[in-house]
């Protein structure tokens, strides 16, 4: 029997829980470093299970917008189940659908609270000003993460970074930018993401790593 003592310790346990979305791009373009991003999602979380309770839900997008493309979002779940959740997923060609991944954060952060949105991905194909205005509303810093690839003209490379740049400044994030060939140093950085969630700006003083550092200096 269910008494009104467990509801209340239940509620405390739910209110201690942080939340992170972590949204990536799996059009074709990624396919080269989606099983990295699997790897490295899993190694995170594992050294981050001590930081503190953590729910996640998977969000990416995929396919042609003329075919009706596909943007999903997993349930909510612990961080280990988002591994065979990815595994699932294969890259397909199609158009960045990034504003969707923000109103579907906005919408998440009203109904459930979100700590932070992670967003993993190598272009821009969207109005920027669209999205940084849904940023800026959005109500949850946004950590976009850039990756760098040969297969992108360095025009393109250039208009998607000053868009997650604004992105981030306009929802009080951080910007960082990687290739496939900085592996450890992605996973850093997302690890000093996930103790700002759980901890916030005093976790990451209290780790002192370079990674924590470098999200800092954007953060103040």
């Amino acid at each position: 029997m269910t008494t009104s003592a467990d509801r209340f310790l239940a509620g405390k346990a739910e209110a201690r829980r942080a939340r992170l979305i972590f949204a990536l791009d799996a059009t074709a373009s990624r396919q080269p470093s989606w099983d990295m991003a699997c790897q490295l999602q899993a190694e995170m979380f594992a050294e981050a299970a001590g930081i503190g309770a953590l729910e996640v839900q998977l969000v990416y997008f995929r396919g042609l917008s003329r075919f009706g493309g596909e943007c999903k979002a997993s349930v909510w779940t612990a961080p280990a189940q988002l591994t065979p959740l990815m595994q699932r997923i294969v890259c397909q060609s199609g158009e960045t659908q990034i504003g969707k991944v923000l109103t579907h954060v906005m919408h998440e952060t009203q109904q459930h609270g979100v700590g932070a949105l992670i967003y993993v991905g190598d272009a821009m194909e969207e109005n920027a000003d669209s999205l940084v205005a849904k940023a800026a509303g959005m109500g949850v810093p946004a950590f976009m993460f850039q990756e760098t690839n040969n297969q992108s003209a360095p025009h393109e490379i250039y208009r998607t970074e000053q868009t997650y740049k604004a992105i981030a400044l306009a929802s009080h994030g951080a910007y960082c930018k990687f290739d496939a060939g900085a592996a450890k140093q992605l996973k850093d950085l997302l690890t000093a993401v996930l103790a700002f969630v759980v901890g916030g700006v005093a976790a990451l003083e209290n780790r002192k790593d370079a990674a924590a550092v470098k999200l800092l200096s954007q953060l103040k």
